[in-house]
Order: structure tokens, then C-alpha cells, then sequence
């Protein structure tokens, strides 16, 4: 079976959590470091990279079995992250470098919602949902 655009879109956001979970889990301080932000050796920052890997397993699973309905989800929920993160550099709780994460959610949220569209699945009852 042929993967549709909008699975594709979130295979590859999921590749990209993989990494960035991996990242967090294993080596956090050389990412922090990379984007100046200060090390760190609280837990948290591990604990939130086991957080990013189950999203990008999720998504992973989504993808690979075709879950309309998780994608349709995916978009605004993802679209929230820019808008969090941007609250939490504007209190003074975050870098702004943050901002390029929310960034890059946003992005792979539009692209997730164009596929939907191009997909014929952007809203439910689409024509192609009787066959999922």
C-alpha cells in the first residue's frame, strides 16, 4: 500500500522527534551548548526527551498505519508549541532560541495540514474516510 502525503509528512516530523529525543536523552549538554543555552545536570532535560521519543514513536505508528484521525489531531496540537514557547521566552522563562523549536513544529504542522488537503482528507467525512 502506497503512504499517503499526510502519513509522509508525519514519518518524517517523526524522524526528526527520534533525533531530537535521542539527543536529549544521551548528550543534552551538547545541544544546549550548541545553542547557548547552559548546561544542565537535572534530570529534566532527559525526562523531556523520553517525552519527545514516545511523540515520535506515536507518530511513527500513525504514519505507518495510516491513522487519518491522528493526523487531523497532530496539526493543531503542534500548532499550540509555537505559541507556548513564545509565551514562555516573552515571561523570561526560556531563551529565545526556543522559538526555532515552536518554528519547527508549526512548519510540520502546515505541511501535515496541506497533505490533509491534498489528500482529499482534510476534514471528516472527506470521500476517502469510508475507506479508513
Amino acid at each position: 500500500m502506497r503512504m499517503s502525503k499526510s502519513a509522509f509528512s508525519l514519518r518524517v516530523f517523526s524522524i526528526y522527534m527520534f533525533s531530537l529525543g535521542s539527543v536529549l536523552v544521551t548528550a543534552p549538554n551538547l545541544m544546549l551548548s550548541f545553542f547557548g543555552i547552559p548546561e544542565t545536570h537535572e534530570v529534566w532535560i532527559r525526562v523531556v526527551g523520553v517525552l519527545v521519543l514516545i511523540i515520535g514513536y506515536l507518530d511513527f505508528m500513525a504514519s505507518r498505519n495510516e491513522l487519518l484521525v491522528f493526523f487531523r489531531w497532530s496539526v493543531p496540537a503542534r500548532l499550540s508549541v509555537p505559541v507556548f514557547f513564545i509565551t514562555f521566552v516573552t515571561l523570561g522563562f526560556a531563551p529565545p532560541v526556543l522559538v526555532l523549536f515552536g518554528a519547527i513544529d508549526a512548519a510540520a504542522a502546515i505541511w501535515t495540514a496541506i497533505c490533509l488537503r491534498a489528500d482529499g482528507l482534510a476534514q471528516p467525512g472527506a470521500p476517502a474516510d469510508a475507506a479508513r
